[in-house]
């Protein structure tokens, strides 16, 4: 139980601390009730008749200045997970995780998945602080009568590797996650395309790639069209009723093509946003980047507008789903431009009696009970509240088909501190390897081996004009690895205490070293 709870009815007012009751905390009309179950603990909110933008739960319970403390991300991490030492004004988002390298101890405390809050911890001298934010877009909420599930606190203390202790948290924050039926391994054209100057004899290439590196393998690998085959530009939105045309013209009969070559058809989408408006009225209120048309997802009549264009694809035959952007869409920022909030202040969606995550819950659900058979992928996709409505997520920023750089960066860094969520969460998708001649493939391999020993989703984009004997090879090799389900024994990274993009893995039983670095060390993202 807490030792004090404050309450924020609006940012610029501040923090009020609330008086203890018998079942929580109270401050004028704002109820904050706390239940104990089975080591859990259930936050409840009630604010009938007033407005209400965070709850912060505190505990007096210093953290030893010898431990190192590790977070997570709002949405994808952008190449900044790492472990560190007390940062006082940090923003832990959903969890934290306190180990000691001289002991192995560990202590950690996080949320279970699909709250109703954003909730993000901070850790100081003194003690612990948990941050409920219930805003609505970028102003308090109205619950009215309505009392909020806002979160269930779950607390792990072990003995052991960092990582089997970042492994028993995630596993305590989630006990039902929803799994694809076997590996995922497949081919992705945009890290070669970027979404021009390809049709759907492109896309057959790729699924006769991905086919021929299978080499006959009984799971069978899925070849995805990413974006630039509807109207609208390369990040285009909806509506998703058709390909462009002239080129696109049958996404049915394509994706009767994919099979046919015998690989399983994918399809990427941006759900919520529009590239042709018919009613502004639609579009979500506040500032917005210029060209951008976003819905307000807490409008009824969007989400059935998505749910019917979800349906809509998986109708045309397409046996996984990427959906992308709505992260942005939703809060006109990317993860790595929130803190403590997430949106810009001042603007409401039309729904003030519901919270952000309780919008983007809405859009997730609506997305999984309208994808039919579909394995759902989900791209800049809060993966805290999609845990158990995606099959797959995509867990850190864009890979590069132009910069190694970035490669590094990104998704080295979210393969290693985000692992732990694979299997436990959803399938982990660190992003595409790419094979183009822009990127050295002495790197790219080195990537391309490490994500096909994971057991993570291994996506490949490859530029058909590069391939040669020994890239065949490799890719070949990779695959087969990947379409097995990964090493057997798992992999674990080792030396991450210390690095962004650690370099020493434990492969099963053995250690292997991968070489990240360029001869003159990590270079500038140029992408």
């Amino acid at each position: 139980m807490p030792d004090a709870t404050f309450v924020v009815r609006d940012h610029a007012a501040g923090p009020e601390s609330a008086r203890p009751t018998q079942t929580g905390f109270a401050a004028g009309a704002v109820r904050v009730d706390l239940t104990p179950t089975c080591g859990d603990l259930e936050i409840a909110i009630e604010a009938p008749g007033v407005e209400l933008s965070q709850v912060a739960l505190r505990w007096h319970i210093p953290i030893p200045e010898s431990r190192l403390i590790l977070g997570d991300a709002w949405e994808r991490s952008y190449g900044d997970l790492q472990w560190r030492y007390r940062q006082p004004e940090g923003v832990l988002p959903w969890s934290w995780l306190a180990y000691d390298p001289a002991t192995g101890d560990s202590t950690g405390m996080g949320v279970r998945v699909r709250p109703s809050a954003f909730c993000s911890w901070s850790l100081d001298e003194d003690g612990i602080t948990l941050w409920l934010d219930v805003s609505s877009g970028g102003v308090p909420v109205l619950l009215g009568d309505r009392r909020l599930a806002a979160a269930t606190i779950v607390r792990t203390e072990g003995s052991g590797s960092a990582y089997e202790a970042q492994s028993a948290l995630t596993e305590a924050m989630c006990d039902d996650p929803l799994l694809p039926d076997g590996p995922l391994v497949g081919a992705n054209n945009w890290y070669y395309a970027y979404g021009v100057n390809f049709g759907p004899e492109e896309v057959l290439t790729d699924a006769r790639t991905i086919v021929e590196l299978a080499d006959g393998h009984p799971v069978r690998p899925f070849s995805v069209v990413d974006a630039g085959w509807s109207v609208g530009g390369v990040a285009p939105g909806g509506p998703w009723t058709e390909g462009i045309p002239g080129l696109f013209d049958d996404m049915p009969g394509l994706a009767g093509r994919i099979r046919a070559e015998g690989a399983r058809p994918g399809i990427w989408m941006r759900p919520a946003a529009l590239s042709t408006v018919d009613d502004p009225g639609r579009l979500r209120p506040g500032p917005r980047p210029a060209q951008e048309q976003p819905l307000d997802l807490s409008r009824p009549d969007n989400l059935d507008v998505i749910g019917a264009d979800i349906a809509r694809l998986s109708g045309w035959g397409f046996e996984l789903i990427k959906h992308d952007f709505s992260t942005f869409d939703h809060f006109g920022r990317w993860g790595f431009q929130m803190g403590r909030s997430q949106t810009e202040p001042g603007w409401a969606p039309g729904d003030r009696s519901r919270t952000n995550a309780e919008i983007l819950l809405g859009l997730y659900r609506t997305i999984h009970d309208n994808a039919g058979s579909a394995l759902i992928l989900g791209c800049n996709v809060v993966g805290h509240l999609a845990a158990g409505l995606v099959h797959a997520q995509r867990t850190g920023d864009d890979t590069s088909g132009r910069a190694w750089e970035r490669t590094r960066k990104m998704g080295v860094n979210t393969l290693a501190f985000r692992l732990a969520q694979h299997g436990r969460f959803f399938a982990l998708d660190a992003d595409c390897v790419p094979v183009t001649a822009a990127t050295p493939w002495r790197r790219n391999r080195e990537f391309l081996d490490l994500v096909a020993r994971s057991g993570t989703a291994l996506f490949l984009s490859v530029d058909p004009a590069q391939r040669t004997v020994e890239i065949d090879a490799d890719l070949k090799a990779a695959v087969r690895i990947a379409l097995d389900g990964g090493e057997p024994d798992g992999i674990e990274p080792l030396d991450w205490l210390h690095s962004t993009s650690p370099r020493r893995w434990r492969i099963g039983s053995t250690e292997r070293r991968y070489d990240w670095l360029e001869p003159y060390g990590a270079g500038d993202d140029l992408d």
